[in-house]
């Protein structure tokens, strides 16, 4: 008989508020930052995963900042690390436009772009009933985050109720350290915490946590999205998941060193004609942890080395093929990349000390012992902050707004646009919402390298992440965050924006100088 997560969850709530408090105790040192350690499994295929190495590494504290961040790139393929803190959620995640990103407010978008990571650091990062989607994209790295309640149905919805989401020509994805949690199944509003569908390939989980949900997560959105698969899932703990933990439709996974622990219908469906190889995993407390369910499109298992710790299986049918009492394989799966085994009986050990985030980034050494890795030198940040970034040194020279027009998006109620040029510190411009953008323009095209964001008197410290845009093309000439003076590459045109993606209070921007040195 069917129990929902949500009734569930009241018998598991103690255990769930120690699980939170343990995880603030062991949240990782300040210093941590950038991606630590490099891509396992079959994210090591098709030329590797390294994120971001390389770039620019910027730090974001709102959702808008992320998307920032990545629209303030030179083309959508310029290498980046964001470090996340804080709560990302919908409140401070809108829509950032550019020619390097495609982004779309209430999701992380990470669309038609390529070479992002993603890392948590500091006092942690948490998504908060907001999700991450990638989509028409590749090589991608997220790391030590948690995204949490993300909901398909009911409000507020994110990413179609996937905590992450893969779809549309994607590759080489490398997720690790996370903790993906749900408050229920799909009667609540929750869909999966990580799936791939419509094209998706080598693609690794690592050292994460799936919990709570109707729904751990799928390879393949029908028995015909055949065309997804080489995914790795490896030292991760599913707790308290009804079913699919996998799903795979097609394709080919391996599944090694995993802690399932109360998949209360099904865990590891293989289906369609998919192929898994399962070894070394610890299966406790659970229902028809691997086999052929709700369908009569046969899948199949190579298996080994796995211990089954009260586990109880159903009966066959036809459209139900359970692998156990005595699990056996159908199948051989031929793996191309090296790895380790941890010993079946020292799963549970390992991976709940290495797994989720906020442990520290430790992993296994592949003898059932626990040691934290050293960064890759390729991902080693630049800058704890985005760059460039106001200068406390103020311009000098003619400001060249004055004499010049002005326009903007929307203006709050008895604000002006021409007040960001009068050289009057008690008159200002504000946006409608919490974002917004103003623009100084010429008749004829100007050279500029600087300029100057003087805050009204009472609301100095309300702006937060911003983007100088050049007007003409589109084109992000400088990101980071505050007012005060921003240099960037002297450039000629006719029109130049502030745009303001984040802020605390109501933004006031007095005066928008703009210099040519």
């Amino acid at each position: 008989m069917r129990r929902s997560v949500a009734l569930r969850l009241s018998a598991a709530s103690a255990a769930m508020a120690l699980a939170t408090a343990l995880g603030v105790a062991l949240s990782m040192p300040d210093e941590a930052s950038a991606a630590t350690g490099s891509a396992t499994g079959y994210a090591t295929q098709n030329s590797g995963t390294t994120g971001g190495a390389g770039g620019q590494t910027v730090r974001a504290t709102t959702g808008t900042a992320i998307h920032a961040a990545l629209c303030g790139r030179a083309s959508g393929s310029t290498p980046i690390t964001i470090e996340v803190e804080g709560t990302i959620n919908h409140a401070n995640t809108a829509k950032v436009s550019g020619s390097s990103c495609n982004t779309a407010a209430g999701v992380i978008e990470l669309k038609q772009i390529s070479n992002v990571t993603i890392v948590g650091v500091g006092s942690g990062a948490v998504f908060d009933q907001l999700g991450i989607h990638i989509r028409e994209s590749s090589n991608i790295i997220i790391q030590n985050v948690t995204v949490r309640n993300v909901k398909k149905s009911g409000s507020p919805t994110s990413n179609g109720g996937d905590a992450i989401g893969m779809e549309s020509d994607v590759r080489n994805v490398w997720v690790d350290h996370t903790t993906l949690e749900a408050s229920g199944g799909e009667s609540e509003g929750f869909d999966g915490l990580f799936d791939m569908k419509d094209n998706t390939q080598y693609v690794t989980l690592s050292y994460s946590v799936l919990r709570n949900s109707g729904r751990g997560g799928l390879i393949g959105s029908s028995e015909s999205d055949l065309s997804n698969g080489f995914v790795t899932f490896h030292h991760n703990r599913y707790v308290n998941i009804d079913s699919r933990a996998p799903l795979l439709r097609g394709g080919t996974a391996h599944i090694y060193n995993n802690h399932y622990v109360s998949l209360n219908e099904s865990g590891i469906n293989s289906r369609a004609g998919a192929r898994a190889k399962v070894d070394n995993n610890y299966f406790e407390d659970s229902k028809d942890v691997l086999g052929t369910f709700y369908t009569d499109a046969a899948g199949y298992w190579q298996v080994s080395g796995n211990i089954f710790d009260n586990v109880t299986w159903s009966s066959p049918g036809s459209d139900n093929n359970p692998a156990g009492p005595d699990p056996q394989s159908n199948t051989t799966v031929s793996i191309p990349y090296s790895y380790s085994l941890d010993a079946a009986a020292c799963v549970p050990d390992v991976v709940g000390r290495t797994a989720g985030a906020g442990t520290g980034l430790q992993v296994s050494n592949g003898n059932c012992s626990v040691q934290t890795p050293t960064a890759t030198p390729t991902a080693t940040p630049t800058s704890a902050t985005p760059t460039p970034t106001p200068t406390p040194t103020q311009p000098s020279g003619t400001n060249l707004s004055v004499g010049a027009g002005s326009d903007g998006s929307s203006k709050a109620s008895g604000t002006s646009y021409g007040n960001v040029r009068d050289g009057d510190l008690t008159t200002y411009w504000s946006p409608a919402a919490a974002t917004g953008s103003v623009s100084i323009k010429w008749g004829s095209a100007t050279a500029v390298s600087r300029i100057n964001i003087r805050e009204a008197s009472g609301s100095t410290g309300a702006i937060g992440s911003w983007r100088v845009l050049n007007g003409d093309t589109g084109a992000a000439l400088a990101s980071g965050s505050g007012a005060g003076a921003i240099s960037f590459t002297r450039t000629t045109l006719s029109k130049i924006t502030f745009e303001i993606t984040g802020s605390s209070g109501t933004p006031k921007v007095a005066e928008f100088e703009t210099y040519a040195q």
